[in-house]
C-alpha cells in the first residue's frame, strides 16, 4: 500500500488498517517459525507497511490536533 493511498483514508480507516497489518505480520511470523513462509520478503515488505501506515496516522493525528 502506497503512502498516497494511505492518506486518502480518515484516522478510523487508518487505524484499521494498522490492526489489519499487525495481524498479517502476525501471522506471517508464526508462517515462518513452522517453517511454512516460502517468501520471506512478504515479513519485511508488512513491517515497512505497518510503519507506513503509523507514520501518515501520526502525522494526521497531529494535523488534527492543530
Amino acid at each position: 500500500m502506497t503512502a498516497s493511498e494511505l492518506r486518502a483514508k480518515d484516522v478510523a480507516g487508518l487505524q484499521k488498517e494498522v490492526a489489519d497489518l499487525l495481524k498479517a505480520h502476525f501471522g506471517l511470523r508464526m508462517q515462518k517459525a513452522t517453517q511454512q513462509l516460502s517468501n520471506h520478503t512478504q515479513l519485511g515488505n508488512t513491517r515497512r507497511d505497518i510503519a507506513r501506515a503509523k507514520t501518515v496516522l501520526a502525522q494526521k493525528k497531529k494535523a488534527a490536533s492543530k
